[in-house]
């Protein structure tokens, strides 16, 4: 059967995408945003994936204020990257996993979960970010790529324990699939930041730790947050951290499992306008 045998936490700063395209990683802004990833890059090559599951947000690329799924999964064979208004980054197409995909949508949806089927759609900086910061800048990305997107834009957005319920109904849905694949979950977006009003720049160090703390040691117990206190606490945009306890409800310590172990973790501020959180898990199956 297939398997989840380790989930990826990380936010997605477009500037980040910027900086690796425009060859600025070394310059001394970038430099310690860059070196946070330098063990999971290499963690990434010695674990590599036959497939990664993607939580991710939509910034109105794919999907517009007209219509925006709650959630959406990808089951496309292919995946364009998004022109988002200054042409595509220069990343390699995402190669999905159809099979997969569409076993996990027919299984969470008879969980009860209602999901959006998407069979194209180009995918933005939310997504190959991630890619770009665990993988470098390879001329095709290594394993196949499951986009999961996530209404975080435009309330109503979904609660933190809807999020991690769902993780756990994903999680069933990889393990009652036939072919033995190793599949990973990643989520991101985040951590605190606001990108306007009066309080645009806000940062909050001190909650967003808390977040990862708890992300760890009592994951429904953090799914239990109210999204009053994400924009309170980590700002507007920091709803998008309800993306990550999708991923941390798929690890096997939530299904009765041994708690996983925490191979990598970093949060530095500031890049670009938001604080970077990235947490790296390993299952201990």
């Amino acid at each position: 059967m297939a398997r989840i045998t380790a989930s990826v936490y990380t936010s997605h700063v477009p500037a980040i995408g910027a900086a690796l395209d425009l060859g600025k990683t070394q310059e001394p802004y970038w430099q310690k945003v860059f070196g946070g990833y330098d063990f999971s890059r290499q963690w990434m090559k010695d674990n590599q994936p036959d497939v990664v599951f993607l939580v991710y947000n939509d910034h109105a690329t794919a999907f517009s204020l007209e219509m925006i799924p709650t959630f959406a999964i990808g089951t496309a064979a292919e995946f364009q990257p998004a022109d988002e208004g200054w042409g595509p980054r220069p990343v390699p197409k995402v190669i999905g996993h159809p099979e997969l995909a569409s076993h996990i949508a027919h299984s969470v949806i008879q969980q009860d979960f209602d999901l959006t089927i998407v069979n194209r759609m180009d995918v933005d900086h939310g997504l190959t970010v991630p890619l770009s910061l665990l993988c470098g800048q390879p001329r095709e990305w290594p394993f196949k790529v499951i986009p999961f997107a996530v209404n975080v834009v435009q309330y109503p957005v979904p609660s933190g324990m809807r999020c991690f319920r769902l993780g756990q109904a994903i999680r069933k849905a990889v393990e009652s699939f036939d072919e033995d694949l190793n599949v990973q979950i990643w989520g991101t977006g985040g951590m605190s930041h606001q990108l306007q009003g009066p309080r645009a720049g806000l940062i909050n160090r001190e909650w967003d730790n808390r977040f990862l703390d708890r992300l760890i040691e009592d994951p429904e117990g953090l799914a239990g947050v109210p999204h009053l206190e994400y924009v309170q606490e980590a700002g507007s945009e920091g709803i998008e951290l309800v993306m990550w306890l999708i991923a941390r409800g798929a690890m096997a310590d939530v299904a009765g499992g041994p708690k996983p172990t925490v191979k990598h973790r970093f949060y530095h501020v500031p890049a670009s306008n938001t604080a970077v959180g990235h947490l790296v898990l390993e299952n201990a199956i």
